[in-house]
């Protein structure tokens, strides 16, 4: 075995988004595309010789070939053991769960989250620091500066490495121990909640259907659910990961994950249903013929969360991306805790839960999460959802609808448009920036402008500064329209609109959100001209 020094040119694309440098298959598969950024991550984490790294991915096409290509690297690079997930499978949530329970220097997660995968698919690659969470603005910012000059990488000659079974094996001075990627992951839940009463709730007639979306949350949820819950094994569908998710799109909501949504909305629906997507970190929660905001479902957790062992001493604090919806801002004004709005992105999370701000965290794209681990944890919510129901004993529109007659109801609904040609997505942009010195005041039917801005974030425990993070239209009675091109996509651009009214009557908290939403969904398409300047008037998603 020989490390080879291999000369190569710098590729000027990759800077990595909200979440890790994203792209085709086909992208990743150029010569020396991996190496060149696997590379510029080793080169400026600058690990002390003999370093553990965590290493998996969420079993997409190419998850393998990578695995292998960065093991030989992390061997070159003179770290002393690499935990790789077996069968190169880690989900997110529980490679940031090993990070943290075996203090490693860090990890590299392989996953395009929620993006189709398959040979014509997405593929993703992120760096996530000591405390298991996803590197900060500084470190991915240099990484990018590094990979538009680097000249070499460094890689060890030898063969691969068997991943389908666990045990350890030796690459030049390097171990590699393929670990059982559920285990560590498993026995944290079990820790953090009520397994008893959830087993108690599964076995008393209660019925649950998730929906793992053949993708890497299927061995998680059969072990938890079926194996150590007692759910049938009929509970959990689409369970085995496939490298293009079975041909779906692996988004948990109400779009892609429609086999659940027609079982939930079926005469003889179950009980409660949930979903998660491609890397296991996001959820959607419904009940019978019910769907639960990711909004309404981040307050009501915060609302609930004593009943929880793992929670039971309360809550630090509560933090949310600025698009979520205040819900859980009322909450946190009663338990009398403070609640963060921060950019979209869960690294922005990181710093308030490593500073014991907060200790639950959530946004509107399906992620909700806790301090537990520092990333949003799909099956985690739902295993809360079930600690939370099976003390009430109560259905998930009942438990909803109470809440709403506690603190009121945020309407709330988010409105996608994907692959928008990049110019005309940014040209929308321009022009609502261009309006915010005459927008405040202005009259749209039954509301008014009270101010615009685009949305800025000091962090409170480092005082580093984001700005430019999405366009807020608010209103004077408190309604809110955003706009935020969003950093996670590879095909064209996506826009997405997020509309909030908040609604305190109980006599209107039984409308539909569309219907609810309906006037301040006009005035934003009017604001936005978005017909006129994408050719586009109906959303490819609405949530």
């Amino acid at each position: 075995m020989t490390i080879q020094i291999i000369q190569t040119q710098p590729f000027s694309d990759q800077k990595p988004g909200t979440s890790g440098l994203r792209k085709r298959v086909s992208v990743f598969q150029q010569p020396d595309y991996l190496q060149n950024f696997v590379q510029s991550i080793f080169n400026i984490i600058a690990a002390p010789s003999g370093a553990t790294l965590v290493l998996g991915g969420d079993g997409r096409y190419y998850n393998r070939e990578a695995i292998q290509i960065i093991l030989k690297m992390a061997a070159a690079n003179g770290f002393g053991r690499v935990l790789v997930g077996q069968g190169g499978i880690l989900s997110t949530p529980a490679a940031s769960c090993v990070i943290r329970k075996y203090q490693t220097f860090g990890g590299i997660i392989l996953s395009a989250s929620h993006n189709p995968g398959g040979r014509d698919g997405d593929f993703g690659i992120k760096f996530n620091t000591s405390n298991g969470g996803p590197a900060p603005e500084k470190i991915t910012d240099a990484i990018f500066a590094c990979s538009k000059t680097i000249s070499q990488y460094r890689i060890l000659e030898a063969a691969d490495i068997p991943l389908d079974a666990t045990g350890t094996h030796t690459l030049g001075d390097m171990q590699v121990e393929v670990i059982d990627p559920v285990a560590d992951y498993a026995d944290l839940m079990a820790a953090l909640f009520d397994f008893n009463a959830i087993r108690d709730l599964l076995q008393s007639g209660f019925r649950m259907k998730f929906d793992a979306m053949h993708a890497v949350a299927g061995p998680y949820a059969r072990e938890i659910l079926v194996n150590r819950l007692g759910a049938p094994a009929h509970s959990v569908m689409n369970a085995t990961p496939l490298p293009d998710f079975g041909g779906g799109h692996p988004d948990p909501n109400l779009t892609y994950a429609h086999e659940l949504v027609e079982i939930l909305y079926s005469e003889n629906a179950p009980d409660f249903g949930a979903a998660s997507d491609g890397d296991g970190d996001r959820n959607m929660i419904l009940g019978k013929r019910f769907f639960v905001t990711p909004s309404d479902s981040l307050a009501v957790l915060a609302a609930n969360a004593r009943l929880a062992p793992g929670y039971a001493d309360g809550l630090a604090g509560i933090a949310r991306s600025m698009p979520t919806s205040a819900a859980a801002d009322r909450v946190a004004e009663e338990l009398g805790i403070p609640c963060f709005e921060t950019p979209t992105g869960w690294k922005f999370f990181g710093n308030l839960m490593d500073a014991g701000k907060v200790t639950l965290c959530g946004e509107e794209s399906f992620g909700t999460g806790s301090d537990h681990v520092r990333e949003k944890d799909g099956l985690w919510a739902v295993l809360f959802w079930l600690n939370i129901l099976a003390i009430k004993r109560q259905s998930v529109e009942t438990l909803m609808k109470r809440h709403w007659v506690r603190f009121g109801r945020n309407v709330y609904s988010r409105h996608d448009y994907e692959g928008l040609p990049a110019e005309a997505a940014s040209g929308v942009m321009q022009h609502l920036r261009a309006r915010f010195s005459s927008l405040p005041d202005t009259v749209f039917g039954s509301y008014t402008v009270k101010t615009c801005d685009d949305f800025s974030y000091t962090d409170p425990i480092d005082a580093s500064v984001s700005t430019a993070q999405g366009i807020r239209i608010l209103f004077t009675d408190g309604s809110r329209i955003v706009f935020r091109l969003s950093g996670t996509g590879t095909d064209g651009a996506t826009l997405r609109i997020y509309l909030e009214a908040y609604e305190p009557d109980p006599s209107n908290h039984h409308l539909d959100a569309q219907e609810a939403l309906a006037e301040l969904i006009s005035i934003a398409m009017q604001l936005s001209e978005l017909k006129e300047r994408t050719g586009r008037d109906t959303p490819t998603v609405i949530t």
